[in-house]
């Protein structure tokens, strides 16, 4: 197997690449090379963005496909080869043609078996079998203890629409796992455009501002989340730090910060009571 990219380079180096040159046959060419379509011989050549292939080559490639032989840029000897040809694209090549972008003859020689990639976000059932996949690998290459996903970031994989495919889920774990220091992939561990809006603090049902009376679970979550925020944002978010003025272990900091739902540089509340000397430790 055999791959090629036609995606962004010029139109002399994709002919060289793909079909190779004798030696002389251009300046800087002292000795001869061979391209991909000879080095696929009796194997197979992947050709990704084979929509953006120059309209120059275009022809020559139809060739190969036609009569199994090319010619390397600076000579004259015919070259035979035995190619299976597998195609990529992320343009619609039937518009191509229809735009006079890309040879009809070429286009339905391609065209033999196609198969139809949907993006991501037309097939949900893969996101959770990827994104394991993708934190399986990732735990090993940075020997991470990251074993699984908690359910509220794999329900924001679901929601999330996936512009990048593949790629940006592989992308958004790799960097996850990096950043997560317990067993259990959270929330927190993902970028912002995943964790939505700050939601809205908890009503009671006929609230008035004299009769209210907040649970002691609340006011006990919401004393905690406050003084973590301050105590980070004192010592610049430097956990170490940080911990230790809590008087709390790290991994017990990062469990309090996934538990409360602290962002990264999150500010404490307006309103809450300041200080300037080291806070009391957490019990």
């Amino acid at each position: 197997m055999v791959a090629f990219s036609c995606a962004n380079l010029p139109d002399t180096l994709v002919e060289d690449e793909l079909f190779g040159h004798e030696k002389g046959a251009f300046t800087g060419a002292f000795l001869g090379r061979q391209g991909k379509i000879e080095a696929a011989n009796h194997g197979s050549l992947f050709l990704d963005e084979v929509g953006d292939l120059p309209m120059g080559l275009q022809p020559k490639l139809l060739r190969v496909l036609q009569e199994r032989s090319f010619e390397r840029l600076g000579s004259n000897r015919n070259i035979e080869v035995d190619v299976r040809l597998i195609s990529a694209t992320n343009h619609n090549l039937a518009d191509l043609v229809k735009q006079g972008k890309f040879r009809e003859d070429l286009y339905y020689r391609l065209n033999v078996v196609e198969l139809h990639l949907p993006p991501l976000r037309e097939r949900r059932d893969d996101i959770s079998l990827l994104a394991h996949h993708f934190l399986q690998k990732y735990a090993q290459v940075f020997k991470k203890n990251v074993k699984r996903f908690s359910p509220s970031t794999l329900a924001a994989f679901e929601q999330h629409d996936w512009p990048g495919n593949v790629r940006e889920l592989e992308n958004i774990i790799q960097r996850s796992v990096v950043l997560s220091e317990g067993q259990t992939l959270e929330l927190s561990s993902l970028p912002a455009a995943f964790r939505g809006p700050d939601p809205e603090p908890a009503v009671p049902p006929n609230f008035t501002p004299e009769t209210t009376t907040f649970s002691y679970e609340n006011e006990l979550r919401r004393f905690k989340r406050n003084l973590v925020l301050r105590t980070l944002n004192q010592y610049g978010w430097k956990k170490a730090e940080s911990a230790r003025a809590l008087g709390v272990a790290r991994g017990y900091l990062h469990r309090l910060i996934n538990q409360l739902e602290i962002r990264e540089q999150e500010e404490p509340v307006i309103g809450s009571s300041s200080r300037t000397n080291p806070p009391t430790a957490i019990m």
